[in-house]
């Protein structure tokens, strides 16, 4: 994910073909019907840790403080998930008796924070605090990078020295041994059983990334152990279904502990180029590195078998991009999901240098089956790079937008709320009552609430009429009972179905 040039080396590049997107833009702008934000819509952002300087300069009060400005930019900007990386290289940025503490977050791996201060259970209060979703982002295989890594007396290396294989620079535990996958799968236990997270989420690293020369990866004595009498021209599906019981293991040990919790992959984004497959065998009209084949990451037997909840594919390529073409990309992945949730991982930098913000907005809320995006990475909107949060706040996400429901996990809505009523206690409010069960994710989670003129009809569709989302049961107006209006308020569960609405009106 971090390292996006890197990959791109893969591809065969040839000098960018440029295109108006004016005429694209003029089809955007603001106030008419058509172009109306979805009410629902996934709106991502990745957090990335790994090589990120700055946390072992902070104090826990500046990482605190710091982490609340950048929560407060992305809520500004209507992101309604964040997706953070809890475990860049077999570490954490939370305590764990599995793994060591991340050099990344202190300095040394190994070294605790100030007091032990848990990072992770910080940013899911305060996600929650803004209605945001947090997704614990993870590698899964990753354990040291480019030859830097001094690893804690307490990293499993020194006790399980064999279980690991270097390459390219990088020291990755083998995907051939069962050992690890039981080890990985324990590491992800632990965060859903300890953490109130919303999302595991795991990127496109599972076997690296081919280095140059063609150098093999060295799997040679795992193949033998665990190949069970597969030939050398096995080995590549092998490969493949060492990835494919990793990601189903894991899909099973998130859904039995928390049923709620979603499991989501981004993976690389040209799955197989279709000039390399057969004719049966799905591929995209692309000219690039394959996820299938050199990563051996076979993303749509994941989709077909519900093993993963949703799917955010790294489209992070220009509109018109000679090998890799958007617009290409994002209709075949919207074509191959198998009924999951597909969102789109976009570039802010190469898309906002290429002025196709207006396109992929466009092309993305076009497909039928693409339910959001996400951005990579949350700091480009930070800088607000060319004006990418403006554009965000202004147009694009000018309206709140909920999170697609997932009913494939779960199709009951919650029940409504009761006894809606309105109070003037400093400032008029609004009140109800429901049932609020952390234990059953089927019951009310959050609220929405809408705001209607008196004879205007009322039309929960419609995202610009939402005024409120809140995990309180009450509500300030503030300055929206200027005239007579009506208001309602719905119930959301944690599958985000959401609930009929109960009505109120109010005269000034």
């Amino acid at each position: 994910m971090f390292k996006l040039m890197n990959k791109q080396t893969f591809l065969y590049f040839f000098p960018l073909l440029f295109i108006l997107t004016g005429c694209l833009a003029l089809r955007l702008t603001p106030g008419n019907r058509e172009d109306m934000p979805p009410k629902h819509e996934f709106r991502g952002a990745w957090i990335q840790t790994a090589y990120q300087e700055e946390y072992k300069r902070m104090t826990p009060a500046q990482m605190k403080a710091d982490f609340i400005r950048k929560l407060d930019i992305l809520e500004a900007c209507r992101i309604n998930a964040i997706i953070f990386q809890v475990r860049p290289e077999a570490d954490a940025f939370y305590p764990s008796n599995l793994e060591p503490w991340s050099r990344f977050f202190t300095g040394t791996q190994g070294k605790a924070p100030q007091d032990g201060f848990d990072l992770m259970q910080f940013l899911i209060e305060e996600c929650h605090k803004r209605n945001m979703e947090f997704h614990a982002w993870l590698n899964p295989y990753r354990a040291g990078t480019e030859g830097s890594t001094t690893f804690a007396a307490s990293h499993i290396i020194h006790k399980y020295p064999g279980r690991f294989v270097r390459y390219n620079k990088q020291i990755l535990f083998d995907p051939g041994q069962p050992q690890n996958r039981r080890f990985i799968a324990n590491v992800v236990k632990d965060i859903v059983s300890r953490y109130d997270v919303d999302a595991i989420h795991l990127d496109d690293y599972f076997y690296p990334y081919p280095a140059s020369g063609g150098i093999p990866f060295p799997d040679d004595e795992s193949f033998k152990l665990y190949g069970q009498g597969s030939t050398p021209e096995m080995r590549n599906d092998w490969r493949r279904q060492n990835v494919n019981l990793l990601v189903s293991e894991l899909s099973d040990v998130i859904h039995s502990v928390k049923p709620w919790v979603r499991f989501g992959i981004s993976p690389f984004g040209i799955y197989r180029n279709k000039k390399n497959t057969p004719a049966d065998d799905p591929g995209s009209q692309t000219n690039g590195l394959q996820s299938y084949d050199d990563l051996y990451a076979d993303i749509l037997l994941w989709l077909r078998q519900g093993w993963i909840d949703y799917v955010i594919p790294q489209l992070y390529w220009e509109i018109a991009h000679p090998s890799a073409d958007y617009a290409t990309l994002i209709r075949w992945w919207d074509q191959h999901t198998f009924g999951r949730h597909l969102y789109i991982g976009q570039d802010v930098d190469r898309t906002m240098k290429a002025n196709q913000l207006a396109g992929k907005m466009q092309d993305q809320r076009q497909m039928p089956n693409a339910a959001g995006h996400s951005f990579w990475p949350a700091n480009e909107i930070l800088w607000n790079n060319k004006g990418v949060a403006d554009s965000l706040k202004r147009h694009y996400h000018r309206y709140p937008a909920l999170l697609p429901a997932y009913t494939r996990l779960q199709k009951r809505s919650p029940g409504k709320v009761k006894t809606l009523q309105s109070e003037d206690s400093e400032g008029l409010r609004l009140h109800w009552n429901a049932t609020l069960n952390p234990d059953d994710a089927r019951s009310a989670h959050y609220f929405v609430i809408y705001r209607f003129d008196r004879k205007e009809k009322i039309d929960l569709s419609n995202p610009a009429r939402i005024i409120g989302i809140t995990r309180q049961t009450s509500y300030r107006l503030n300055n929206q009972t200027e005239t007579p209006a009506r208001y309602v308020v719905t119930a959301v569960n944690r599958f985000h179905n959401e609930s009929k609405g109960v009505r109120i009106t109010i005269k000034p």
